[in-house]
């Protein structure tokens, strides 16, 4: 298996080696930390004697005042990370991050590859039969080339979550110690008797060992006093309130795959829960046909040992009505994943019916919102109309 594998890209805290040169960005958050008191400013400071820098930094380390190095950003090229242990960072919202796109990317099975054999027939099988039925349902809507990354976006669902990806993912010296802290307390407490967990710590132990032969760690900041845990894992999911008011929550299931999407959205929260009952999403564009559905849900057990993207886990979503309706404005577009352009909008009409159920003022706000895609919207200027009906009452196949 590929190990992960991460680059500092340039900055000004690089040594010639092309590690992090930990102590010179300490001296740097040593003198911002004297900005709150000292009379004449950071130029002042920039002169100070190093003793009282240092004894500045001593102090901020031990006793957990931390924002001062949350100036300093790094930007990593980290490659070969999981899947799933991407998502793990993105659902941290202190980041920056441009990852090489799941949707279209055609799967490859290479040399020490964690894509099996079987997933790469699957794969392949069922772009053929995906690529027949939307041509035979949309072949004047799409090119045939759409049509066939519309098709290897579908057949990805049978691909491990587990896929290495590459990302850019810049955050701040603080939180990457933090998020260190964090995936070194899910190592030692994994469940390490089911397969997902064990993976996904080993992959987390990896992504630290990384991390430290960057000399990016620093012991002080990797401390944890308030007991922090990474923000993406759940607990008893399928039992939380549901709510819908100038905030809200609530819970469903989708696939890895949609989860992945929607860590796009960051002003909103999620977590996720696996089930012990093992369910997979099936396209809409083959639900009409009961053998092919079998068919899939029976392929799906083949890779079930591998947790495949087409998974469906319980997610919990919560947010504000306003950040809602700027998901809206995202995915309710012929454009978007069709899984999470369906999802949003059943949440779209849960709030709806919610507030109409309680007589709330907030029901005249999301009124608009309920005509169809974000080209309906009063409030959103569509630059390109894709010219495609059932994309824009939503109600598109694939």
């Amino acid at each position: 298996m590929s190990k992960i594998k991460i680059d500092l890209l340039p900055n000004l805290y690089l040594k010639e080696d092309e590690t992090f040169d930990m102590d010179k960005v300490l001296n740097l958050s040593g003198k911002i930390a004297g900005v709150c008191y000292d009379k004449e400013g950071f130029k002042h400071l920039e002169n100070e004697p190093i003793e009282k820098t240092n004894r500045r930094v001593a102090m901020t380390l031990n006793n957990g005042h931390h924002s001062v190095y949350g100036h300093t950003h790094i930007s990593f090229n980290i490659q070969n990370i999981p899947k799933i242990l991407a998502m793990v960072l993105n659902n941290e919202n202190e980041y920056n991050t441009s990852e090489k796109s799941a949707r279209y990317t055609e799967v490859k099975r290479g040399n020490d590859s964690v894509i099996t054999e079987i997933e790469e027939e699957l794969y392949i099988k069922w772009i053929d039969i995906l690529k027949v039925k939307i041509k035979n349902e949309y072949q004047e809507v799409f090119s045939d080339s759409k049509i066939t990354k519309l098709a290897q976006e579908n057949a990805r669902y049978f691909v491990t979550v587990f896929m290495p990806t590459q990302m850019i993912y810049t955050t701040s010296l603080r939180q990457i110690n933090y998020l260190a802290s964090f995936m070194l307390d899910y190592a030692k407490n994994a469940n390490y008797s089911r397969e997902f967990d064990s993976k996904l710590a080993d992959s987390m132990l990896d992504f630290v060992f990384e991390l430290e032969r960057l000399g990016v760690l620093n012991d002080k900041l990797m401390t944890n006093d308030k007991n922090r845990k990474l923000s993406l894992f759940g607990k008893n999911l399928d039992k939380k309130e549901i709510h819908f008011g100038d905030t809200y929550s609530t819970v469903y299931k989708g696939s890895f795959a949609y989860l992945a999407q929607a860590h796009r959205h960051r002003t909103l929260d999620y977590q996720m829960e696996i089930t012990e009952d093992k369910e997979y999403f099936v396209p809409p564009i083959i639900i009409d046909s009961e053998a092919l559905t079998s068919e899939w849900l029976s392929d799906m057990e083949r890779v079930s040992n591998i947790t495949p993207q087409g998974e469906l886990i319980n997610i919990y979503e919560t947010g504000t009505f306003d950040n809602f309706i700027l998901k809206c404005k995202e995915r309710l577009c012929s454009a978007a994943q069709l899984e999470i352009m369906r999802q949003t909008r059943k949440t779209l009409e849960d709030y709806y019916n919610n507030l109409s159920e309680q007589a709330s003022i907030t029901k005249e706000d999301i009124t608009p919102y309920m005509k169809g895609a974000r080209c309906s919207f009063p409030d959103f200027k569509c630059r390109e109309d894709c010219g495609f009906k059932e994309g824009k009452i939503l109600v598109r196949k694939i």
